[in-house]
């Protein structure tokens, strides 16, 4: 891996070095209908809705997530090719990078 990829694929495990985040990017891979809203999100921490906020925005910028402004509320979506990414650079049997 060249020093130009690294820098493109850290953030996404940076991203995923926090529990909160790798917990809120679990719930939104599991949401029925393939998005959650954020206010579903919220209740599941003792956190507040600007530390959530925050976190979320770290998952969208390292390309993990994806979101919508529907009137108040925004609702988070994978994005598959973020995660096909990370688990083929996991995958030790599999030459993805070259």
């Amino acid at each position: 891996m060249d020093p130009a990829q690294a820098s493109r694929f850290a953030p996404m495990f940076k991203a995923l070095g926090d529990p909160v985040r790798l917990r809120l990017l679990s719930m939104i891979a599991s949401a029925g209908g393939g998005e959650v809203c954020v206010c579903d999100l919220t209740g599941a921490f003792h956190l507040t809705g600007p530390t959530i906020s925050h976190h979320l925005r770290v998952l969208r910028e390292a390309g993990l997530v994806d979101s919508d402004r529907r009137g108040t509320w925004v609702y988070y979506r994978l994005i598959p090719a973020g995660l096909t990414v990370l688990a083929a650079l996991l995958d030790a049997g599999q030459n993805f990078i070259s």
